[in-house]
C-alpha cells in the first residue's frame, strides 16, 4: 500500500520540480510551446487509441464514448493555442458539423472533427457508420499532426500568449458553457475546466515573475465552481461569468500591463485591451470600415445624419434612408415589408434594425455586402428601395452649397472639384457606426450592478445560454451571428422560416443561395441580433412573426423541420426544446432587458 501511494507522489514531486526548473531556465514562451507540443502528442496518441477501438471487431459503445470524452478533454487543454495560432486547421479539429463554404471562391469543405465524431457516437453508436467514424478519427489525427510543427519550429511571443489566453476565456464564456461544441454530450463544465487549466498553466509562467498569486486563485475558484455545478440546464451562467469569468480576463489584462508586455495591435472588433466582454468600449466600431481613412469622425457622422434623413439620395426625391429605418422604431419601420418606392407591391424582405449594425462583418439578410458603405450604395441604387444613382446624388449634393461645405469640412481633399461617391457612402456608414450602443440593463448587470436585472430576467439569460440553445447561434455579448471570440465570421442559419403564420410551408426566399449557388445556403439567412428585438417586430426576413411569443414557439418546436416541413439542410436542430411556458416567458423577459437604454 505504501508503495502505491509513494509512486504517484514521487511522480508529482518530480514533475513539479521539472516544471519549476523549466520556468527558471527557459523563456516562458518557449516553455509554453514545448508544453503545447507535448499536449498535441497526447491528443495524437489518444486518437490512435480511439481509432484502434473503433477498428476492433466488436467495439464496445460505452468504451468508445468514454474514450471520446477523454479525447475532447485532451483537445481542450491546448485549445487556447490551436484556435489562435492554427485557426485554419483547428476548425477541422473542433469546428461545427456543417459544410464550410469560402465566400470568396465558393470552395466547399465537408465537416470534420470532434463534433462530427460526437454525432457518430452519441446518443447511440451505430456500427453501420463504422467506416465513416474511422475516417473521421484518422482526419483528426492528421490535422493534429499538421499543427504540431508550429510549436517546435516557430517562435511565439509573450503578447500573443496573453492575447490567446484571454481569448480562450472569452471562448469559454461565449461558447464553452453554452454547449456549442458538445450539443449531444453537454459536458460543458468538465470541458471548460480543462480549457481553463490550459490557460492557467500558461499564465503561471508570467505570474511567478510578477510575484502575484491572485490570478492563479481566480482560475482555481472558477474550476471549483464548474466541478461543483455540472448540471447543464441548471448551471448559473450569470453567476459564473460575473464572479469568475470577468475577474479572470481582467486579471490577465492587469498582469500583462504590470509586466509591460506589448506587441502588435490589430484593428479587430473585440479590442485587444478589453478587460471583459462587457466593457463599455470593448468593441471597435471601425473594425469593418473599408480602410483607415473611412474611420468615424464627428464631422462625418454629423454629415451622415443629415444625408440619412434627406430624400435627395433617392431617384424621385421622396424617400430617405430614414423612411424605412425610423429612429423612434429602433431604426426599423414596424411593417411586415415596406412598399417599393414607385409602386404598391412589397419589397423583398423585412426592414432590419441598424442599431449595432456596425458590429457585424457583413450586411443584409443574405450577407451580400461586406461594409456599411457597400450597403448604402446597394440601397440607394436598388430599384425597389430608393431607385437612385449614387453618382447622380453626389452631383446634386455638390450643387448644394450647404452640402458642398459640409463635405469639404468632413473630408480633407485638396483642390476639390466635386464630391466623390465614396465620400457619400462613408458619411452614411459613419452615421450608422454611431448607432452602436451596448448599455442595456443586461450590460449594466454584467459590469457589476446586481440590481439591474430581476430574477426572472436572470433565469431567462441562463435558459437562453443553456436549455433553449439560443446562444449557440446568437453569440454573447452581441447576440448576433458574429462568431466569438474574434467576431470576424458572420454566420447564417437555415431554420425553416414559414411562408405564413399558418405554418403550412417554408418560405420560398432562397436567401444566401441567391448570392452563392451552394446547396447548404438554400433558405440561409443572417443571424440577426437579439438586442433590441423587443422593439423591432415583426420578425424574420419575411416578417412572418409579429410577437416574441410566436418566435419562441417556433424555436421550441424545432423550426421548420420540427414542424414537418421538408428542409433537408436545416442547421437548427429539429428536436423540440421542451421549454415550459414559464421558461419561454423568462427568455422573453431577458430579451427585453437587452433593449437599448432599458
Amino acid at each position: 500500500m505504501k508503495k502505491l501511494v509513494f509512486i504517484p507522489l514521487l511522480i508529482f514531486v518530480v514533475t513539479g520540480y521539472t516544471i519549476y526548473s523549466c520556468k527558471k531556465s527557459i523563456a516562458p514562451e518557449k516553455a509554453i510551446a514545448q508544453t503545447v507540443a507535448a499536449q498535441i502528442d497526447d491528443f495524437i496518441d489518444a486518437t490512435g487509441k480511439l481509432l484502434d477501438r473503433a477498428q476492433s471487431g466488436n467495439a464496445d459503445e460505452k468504451a468508445l464514448q468514454n474514450q471520446f470524452l477523454q479525447l475532447r478533454l485532451n483537445y481542450k487543454k491546448f485549445e487556447w493555442a490551436a484556435e489562435y495560432f492554427n485557426s485554419g486547421v483547428a476548425r477541422f479539429i473542433n469546428g461545427p458539423p456543417v459544410q464550410e463554404v469560402e465566400v470568396a471562391d465558393g470552395a466547399i469543405f465537408e465537416p470534420a472533427g470532434l463534433q462530427v465524431v460526437e454525432g457518430y457516437l452519441f446518443p447511440k453508436y451505430n456500427p453501420a457508420n463504422k467506416k465513416d467514424l474511422i475516417a473521421q478519427i484518422k482526419t483528426l489525427q492528421d490535422n493534429a499532426r499538421k499543427i504540431k510543427p508550429f510549436y517546435t519550429n516557430i517562435d511565439m511571443f509573450d503578447w500573443q500568449v496573453f492575447d490567446a489566453g484571454k481569448q480562450e476565456i472569452f471562448r469559454i464564456l461565449a461558447l464553452g458553457i453554452t454547449g456549442f461544441d458538445n450539443p449531444l454530450t453537454l459536458k460543458s463544465s468538465e470541458e471548460s475546466i480543462a480549457a481553463l487549466n490550459g490557460v492557467k498553466a500558461a499564465m503561471a509562467y508570467y505570474e511567478d515573475n510578477a510575484g502575484d498569486e491572485n490570478l492563479s486563485a481566480e482560475f482555481t475558484a472558477a474550476a471549483k465552481y464548474l466541478a461543483e455545478n455540472t448540471d447543464f440546464n441548471g448551471f448559473d451562467r450569470a453567476a459564473f461569468i460575473t464572479k469568475y469569468g470577468n475577474p479572470i480576463t481582467t486579471g490577465i489584462t492587469d498582469l500583462q500591463n504590470k509586466l509591460n508586455i506589448h506587441g502588435a495591435t490589430y484593428n479587430r472588433l473585440l479590442k485587444m485591451d478589453a478587460k471583459t466582454l462587457f466593457d463599455k468600449d470593448a468593441f471597435n466600431v471601425n473594425a469593418y470600415a473599408p480602410d483607415f481613412n473611412s474611420f468615424v469622425t464627428e464631422k462625418k457622422t454629423a454629415l451622415g445624419r443629415l444625408l440619412f434623413s434627406d430624400p435627395i439620395l433617392s431617384g424621385n426625391g421622396k424617400r430617405s434612408c430614414q423612411s424605412c429605418h425610423q429612429p423612434d422604431k429602433a431604426f426599423t419601420d414596424g411593417l411586415v415589408k415596406n412598399i417599393v418606392i414607385d409602386g404598391n407591391k412589397p419589397v423583398k424582405r423585412n426592414t432590419p434594425t441598424l442599431l449595432n449594425a456596425a458590429l457585424q462583418s457583413s450586411q443584409f439578410y443574405d450577407l451580400r455586402a461586406a461594409t456599411l458603405e457597400d450597403q448604402a450604395l446597394s440601397v440607394v441604387q436598388n430599384k425597389d428601395e430608393m431607385h437612385g444613382s449614387m453618382k447622380a446624388a453626389a452631383q446634386r449634393l455638390w450643387e448644394n452649397k450647404s452640402y458642398r461645405q459640409l463635405f469639404t469640412d468632413a473630408f480633407k481633399t485638396k483642390n476639390r472639384t466635386g464630391i466623390d461617391t465614396l465620400e457619400v457612402m462613408n458619411a452614411i456608414g459613419s452615421y450608422v457606426r454611431s448607432l452602436v450602443s451596448l448599455n442595456s440593463r443586461f450590460d449594466q448587470y454584467m459590469r457589476g450592478n446586481k440590481a439591474a436585472l430581476n430574477q426572472e430576467e436572470i433565469n431567462g439569460f441562463n435558459i437562453f445560454m443553456g436549455k433553449a440553445k439560443c446562444a449557440t447561434c446568437h453569440y454573447m455579448p452581441l447576440f448576433n451571428g458574429a462568431f466569438p471570440p474574434m467576431y470576424i465570421l458572420n454566420e447564417s442559419e437555415v431554420i425553416g422560416v414559414p411562408q405564413t403564420i399558418a405554418k403550412t410551408a417554408i418560405d420560398t426566399d432562397m436567401g444566401r443561395y441567391n448570392i452563392l449557388k451552394t446547396n447548404s445556403f438554400k433558405h440561409a439567412f443572417k443571424i440577426s441580433t437579439v438586442r433590441n428585438a423587443a422593439l423591432t417586430a415583426p420578425y424574420m426576413h419575411n416578417g412572418v412573426f409579429t410577437t416574441l411569443e410566436q418566435v419562441m414557439d417556433f424555436y421550441n418546436k424545432g423550426g421548420g423541420a420540427g414542424l414537418g416541413y421538408k428542409v433537408d439542410n436545416q442547421t437548427l436542430s429539429p428536436d423540440k426544446l421542451n421549454l415550459t411556458d414559464k421558461e419561454s416567458k423568462e427568455v422573453i423577459a431577458f430579451i427585453k432587458a437587452l433593449n437599448q437604454g432599458s
